[in-house]
């Protein structure tokens, strides 16, 4: 997580922005082909508009804004970068992106942030504009603004903020503007991007298009709209139709299995097995992914992150952001593990017994049987602890302080 975050600051994470500037030099080449939601332009702007994906730093009214994150737009970017820093502050309960670093922006200026100080920044944003930040400049995606929220939402959540309350504003702006809901209670559409300069919004047929992303992000915030989204999808794309062939869905997916819709969970899991190309790879066939039959050498980041979310075996996606545990950041602790040569699939503790419960496993086959070690931290009495290895006692233990020893063990457990 923390090299994620990391790279998250370079100048290469924000290229788009720090290179994409002005109008677009194609935009008389747009068509439906190659610019998302073209069929909703109004004529008045075809030939003269920029494309989804094309950041315009620069343009009017806002100009020139070298600062990747402290931009009018570019939400996506800080919105997914607060998410990021926010499950690295849940996972390890290090403050570290509490205090100042910096992020590289136009031309490779250098900006001070802390990871508060976005959730700030956000939250200035939809107090100002209820309707939501612009991703790209001149356009507001529900899809962003909803993982910008969430990580607003798992900060307040860890204490570090509070500043949610102004985003379940904007939910209920969405509701009213950005989803037509009948008199049956049943969505019509639903819009992909909204531009407030040019006054025109790309709307879509049911949800198809754009509910799963919005869904996804929503769920454990605002779990009502999200299941109520997810409900029209399942309905729409036949994913309760035991009859009909479906697609896969990453995203449905994780919805279904937080839902607790089985029925909807396996069929999409089939549908990844059958179309989604699961498959080992590796010199040692030790790696795995999804490929989507695009034919390339390595699978997509983003496309295979998404669905190894759902080969998580217990747990789900909306309980990921309930903050439980806590107390695991004074627990006994794992760490100093040799990976990638040594993996671990389990670390828990029992609190009952008192006893962490780890398993390891020869994650390179190249380092099988070498010899490695690994740290507890965090125990009551280190000159006391016992280790077990596979219900025998190993005595190759070495106290490090009063509350860390040094396992010496093997690659192979």
């Amino acid at each position: 997580m923390d090299e994620l975050a990391t790279r998250h600051t370079s100048y290469w994470a924000a290229i788009d922005w720090n290179t994409f500037i002005g109008p677009s030099p194609d935009r008389a080449k747009y068509g439906l082909s190659n610019a998302p939601g073209f069929q909703a332009w109004p004529e008045r702007v075809r030939g003269n508009y920029d494309s989804p994906g094309w950041t315009a730093n620069g343009v009017e009214p806002w100009g020139l804004q070298p600062d990747p994150i402290g931009a009018d737009g570019n939400l996506f970017f800080r919105g997914w970068l607060n998410l990021v820093l926010s499950i690295y502050k849940y996972v390890s309960g290090d403050d570290k992106w509490e205090q100042p670093w910096q992020i590289a922006g136009y031309e490779n200026e250098h900006f001070e942030w802390t990871q508060p100080a976005i959730v700030e920044h956000l939250q200035q944003q939809y107090l100002d504009h209820p309707e939501g930040p612009h991703c790209e400049n001149t356009k507001i995606w529900p899809f962003c603004n909803a993982a910008a929220g969430l990580g607003i939402y798992l900060s307040d959540q860890l204490g570090v903020t509070n500043a949610h309350g102004v985003f379940e504003n904007w939910i209920e702006f969405m509701k009213d503007s950005y989803m037509g809901i009948n008199g049956q209670n049943q969505i019509e559409w639903m819009t992909l991007y909204y531009d407030p300069l040019e006054q025109f919004k790309v709307n879509t047929p049911g949800v198809t298009a754009a509910g799963a992303g919005v869904a996804f992000y929503l769920l454990p915030q605002s779990t009502e709209i999200a299941t109520q989204i997810y409900d029209a999808m399942a309905n729409s794309n036949g994913w309760r139709d035991a009859s009909r062939d479906v697609r896969p869905s990453a995203l449905g997916m994780a919805i279904a299995k937080s839902l607790g819709d089985e029925t909807v969970y396996e069929k999409l899991r089939a549908a990844a097995e059958q179309y989604s190309e699961p498959r080992w790879f590796g010199d040692d066939m030790e790696k795995f992914g999804w490929w989507f039959n695009n034919g390339e050498p390595y699978p997509r980041g983003q496309g295979a992150a998404q669905q190894m979310v759902n080969e998580i075996a217990e747990g789900s996606w909306k309980d990921a952001f309930s903050v439980k545990h806590l107390d695991k950041y004074t627990a006994p602790t794992l760490e100093g593990v040799d990976y990638p040569a040594l993996g671990v699939d389990r670390a828990w503790n029992d609190k009952t017994t008192g006893a962490l419960h780890i398993g390891t496993y020869a994650a390179d086959r190249n380092a099988e049987r070498r010899p490695t070690s690994w740290r507890v931290t965090n125990l009551p009495d280190a000159a006391n602890a016992v280790v077990l290895q596979d219900g025998v006692r190993n005595s190759d233990v070495e106290v490090v302080d009063a509350n860390t020893i040094r396992v010496h063990t093997d690659n192979q457990r």
